[in-house]
């Protein structure tokens, strides 16, 4: 065979040179759909949320008056066994009564914010767990996108690569080629296999977690994902940064925090003040003798020493919330700005794959084939052109999932919707 057929090169350039981005056999699924998914169906989610339910439960028990208090008492004279004396001395008597503590005013209502606030940073909390999970559910999904994409190029090129073994082994059959020649496009053929059989792997791993996390079971079909597309970031540095202090789950969660101590210095104040406790008691001896009624008011002193040191203790735990929130702002801040050089030196990456490297040594490789079909050619420049235009395709979706997931980080830590 003294030229490659029209056929093989057919197959060469509608295959491996075809436009980026095959979809994986299967009905896609949005990532939007598999968030709205783990918020219904993820554990963790649903613990959170049922923590927080159970703090807003405790307003109503620390805003309540204490229990009050009912009193029975037999009073015997003469004798321990009951109701001695009482047909026979005005001391003898059978009481009922009743008591009820009452903190001083403004305790409960303190008491009452500082659990609201409390509640609040659950609720905060929330936030933070369903931001987790749904940026562990981001970046599973780009993965397994940029896995399904990259495993349709490979096995494309594995069939090019074995149309052209058959053409290099005519071309050697009829004195046209080298052995060499085919054995190293068997070498390029087996690196393809393994790449294919590592991404199968790959999958896999990356398909059992994401089920996890969507709490399906394992048994399940597995989710195919929508194409990888680029997303141009068009939020400046600056507008990113200021959306972290508003929409970031972890400094919402720290801002809520300060709310809540704050309210405890209040609290914590207004313990130095006195509580007291009212009571009133009927006494009834035998009906000769005269009833007794007693009312009772007692007075709580709280010790200066143990308010003092609660006040201590709140306005301590305050500092450290305020530090805890600008340590946290200022690693926000960070890793903001590292995700965003990152998705803006892809943007520049791809534009350079897609305008410059890709066309380039797709030129390279159709004249090298041209070449080669008509004998002006050695087999191993058409497979080294052939071995760089897979190579810049894998290359550029490697930098496609970076962009995109670099965008998904965003996301998480801004609150905006950047895809």
């Amino acid at each position: 065979m003294n030229v490659v057929s029209l056929a093989t090169a057919t197959l060469v350039l509608a295959s491996a040179l075809s436009a980026f981005g095959q979809q994986a056999a299967g009905t896609a699924t949005p990532l939007s759909q598999l968030l709205a998914e783990a918020e219904t169906n993820n554990p963790q989610i649903s613990a959170a949320d049922h923590g927080a339910r159970a703090a807003r439960q405790m307003t109503p028990q620390v805003t309540t008056l204490p229990d009050p208090k009912f009193t029975y008492q037999q009073f015997s004279v003469g004798s321990p066994k009951p109701f001695a004396g009482y047909t026979n001395s005005d001391f003898a008597y059978i009481g009922v009564g009743a008591s009820q503590e009452l903190p001083y005013p403004g305790k409960l209502r303190l008491r009452g914010e500082v659990a609201n606030r409390d509640a609040d940073t659950k609720q905060a909390e929330v936030g933070v767990t369903k931001i987790g999970i749904a940026d562990a559910i981001k970046a599973d999904y780009l993965q397994l996108a940029y896995l399904q994409q990259t495993l349709g190029i490979l096995q494309q090129n594995e069939s090019v690569l074995d149309q052209l073994i058959q053409d290099a082994t005519a071309h050697y059959q009829v004195g046209q080629g080298m052995q060499q020649d085919v054995l190293q496009a068997q070498v390029n053929r087996t690196k393809i296999v393994k790449e294919i059989t590592m991404h199968h792997q790959q999958m896999g791993q990356v398909q059992a977690h994401l089920k996890g996390l969507l709490s399906r079971d394992q048994g399940t079909s597995d989710i195919v994902t929508e194409d990888l597309i680029e997303t141009p970031l068009k939020r400046t540095s600056d507008e990113l940064l200021a959306m972290v202090r508003q929409n970031n789950p972890q400094i919402q969660v720290d801002a809520s925090s300060i709310r809540k101590q704050d309210a405890q210095v209040a609290s914590a104040k207004r313990e130095g003040k006195p509580d007291f406790e009212v009571g009133y008691m009927y006494q009834n001896t035998d009906r000769k003798y005269r009833d007794y009624y007693v009312f009772t008011f007692d007075v709580r002193l709280p010790r200066r020493a143990r308010v003092n040191a609660e006040v201590a203790e709140a306005a301590e735990k305050r500092a450290e919330s305020q530090q805890t929130l600008d340590a946290h702002l200022q690693q926000e801040f960070a890793q903001v700005k590292e995700e965003y050089v990152k998705a803006t030196s892809d943007e520049e990456l791809l534009k350079e794959y897609q305008d410059g490297l890709i066309p380039q040594s797709d030129a390279a490789y159709r004249a090298t084939l041209s070449a080669y079909a008509s004998n002006r050619e050695q087999f191993i420049h058409l497979l080294s052109y052939f071995t760089d235009v897979l190579n810049l395709k894998l290359e550029y979706a490697e930098t496609l999932v970076d962009h995109e997931t670099a965008l998904a980080h965003l996301e998480s830590l801004t609150g905006v919707t950047l895809r």
